[in-house]
């Protein structure tokens, strides 16, 4: 039999569909074409379509493209590439998705030395000089706040007709990481600090490099942030040292004891809520303890970290005290965070029980929220907790009304399918929600034909 032969009237219709996607910044629609489309395609510039989504800054379309084939160290006809176009803008999101697989084994040394350096001078000169000496122009630069990623948010810099991103310290920290290139954690720790905030696309790409800094120099001049007179400085290596406890590595036992330690005489309520942040990601002895040292901290950031603190099982009658008074905070977040502690363990105390039924008629409606999954998500059966979800099915919050439904399904009751009747249709996102898979877990378990 033959082979079937390809057709080039359908790779074209796919290619100008790809095209028409990346000019619409539909990601979703992007990754459909490249299935049959081809990666490189040109864009309406003739260019790569690769560099279109890299000046549209979109990054979740860059990604596809590499992720699929497309060339990100192609020599455009002006000399650049797009992933030295990608470093010119200054996005570290759009350097990290455009670099591809394997690049410092990929890229020859003379072209990861200029793209090292188009980075540093960016950052040596800053955005408003570069674009000034580019453009000519004069007068201030146009300066708006935007995402980098769903995670950091950056300035956008516009001046004389031209935009970048204010990233250029984080893109030479990505590069560097990528290139196996080792700078002091002194350098890195100046180009984190001017951000002053963790959702800054520049302070987490610091964060990250230096999450993953190996060896006794690198842990001593990290330790030694501890005790720099900056909060800023503080705030940082707690930021690392929380990173690094997402990670399973050989020292999380060495950095739980040093959090553990700092948490006894943090003196700055923000710094100390950072700390605790990380601290409660370790399993350490000391958890409980430290937590109901801090439980009437007067900053509520500090007594929100406490609520999670003690959240460990088993937990003691101190502890349970203590999250029962957190759960009646001036602070709708620190209630929020006692709402989420109190249903560990599942089996409810009549104390813990009365404290979730009370947080349920919280004014606030996210503690609401937090309130119902925690009653949802226990092994409470008691007639108060079942009268009082079952209740929920007439609020207008439909969250509320999806978290009854699901109570209703986890305890396999009867009127599960009309309370998610009453939950209504549902938009997007909820795909994999793990209470709308409780639906379809009830109906197989009481419905032998499955329908």
């Amino acid at each position: 039999m033959a082979a079937p032969q390809h057709d080039p009237h359908d790779a074209s219709k796919m290619n100008g569909r790809l095209v028409a996607a990346v000019m619409a910044k539909d990601s979703h629609a992007v990754w459909e074409c490249l299935g049959k489309a081809d990666p490189n395609t040109s864009g309406p510039d003739g260019l790569p379509l690769l560099c279109t989504a890299v000046d549209g800054f979109d990054h979740k379309s860059t990604e596809a493209l590499v992720d699929c084939g497309a060339d990100p160290d192609v020599v455009l006809p002006d000399g650049t590439t797009p992933l030295l176009r990608a470093v010119d803008l200054g996005s570290p999101v759009m350097v990290e998705v455009t670099l591809g697989k394997d690049p410092r084994l990929r890229i020859p040394e003379a072209e990861r030395k200029r793209l090292l350096g188009l980075a540093r001078d960016w950052y040596e000169t800053g955005e408003d000089e570069e674009l000034r000496r580019r453009t000519g122009a004069s007068g201030p630069a146009t300066r708006r706040l935007v995402t980098d990623d769903e995670f950091t948010d950056i300035e956008e810099v516009s001046l004389g007709g031209l935009t970048v991103r204010a990233g250029h310290s984080g893109v030479l920290t990505v590069l560097e990481r990528a290139f196996w290139i080792l700078p002091p954690v002194a350098e890195l720790v100046a180009r984190a600090v001017p951000c002053r905030s963790k959702l800054h696309a520049n302070w987490a790409a610091v964060r990250y490099a230096l999450a993953f800094r190996k060896g006794p120099q690198a842990w001593s001049d990290l330790a030694a942030l501890r005790h720099h007179p900056d909060p800023v400085h503080r705030r940082l290596l707690a930021d690392v040292l929380w990173s690094r406890s997402l990670d399973d590595r050989p020292d999380t036992a060495q950095d739980a004891e040093f959090l553990a330690q700092w948490a006894l005489d943090e003196p700055d309520g923000e710094v100390l809520a950072d700390v605790l942040d990380a601290y409660k990601e370790h399993d350490h002895p000391a958890q409980e303890a430290i937590g109901l040292r801090h439980a009437d901290h007067p900053d509520p950031r500090v007594r929100r970290e406490v609520s999670y603190c003690l959240m460990q099982t088993p937990r003691s009658d101190a502890a349970t005290a203590a999250l029962l008074t957190l759960a009646q905070d001036p602070d709708s977040e620190v209630r929020c965070a006692a709402a989420q502690s109190l249903a560990h363990p599942s089996d409810l105390t009549p104390a813990v029980r009365e404290g979730l039924l009370t947080l349920l008629r919280d004014p606030d409606p996210g503690v609401r929220r937090h309130a119902a999954a925690s009653l949802s998500g226990s092994h409470d059966q008691t007639t108060a907790v079942m009268e009082a979800l079952v209740a929920l099915l007439d609020e207008e919050d439909q969250i509320l009304r999806l978290e009854a439904a699901y109570a209703l399904a986890v305890r396999d009751d009867p009127r599960t399918d009309w309370a998610y009747e009453r939950v209504g249709p549902l938009g997007p996102g909820f795909e994999h929600d793990h209470r709308v898979y409780a639906h379809r877990s009830y109906t197989f378990r009481n419905r032998p034909d499955g329908t």
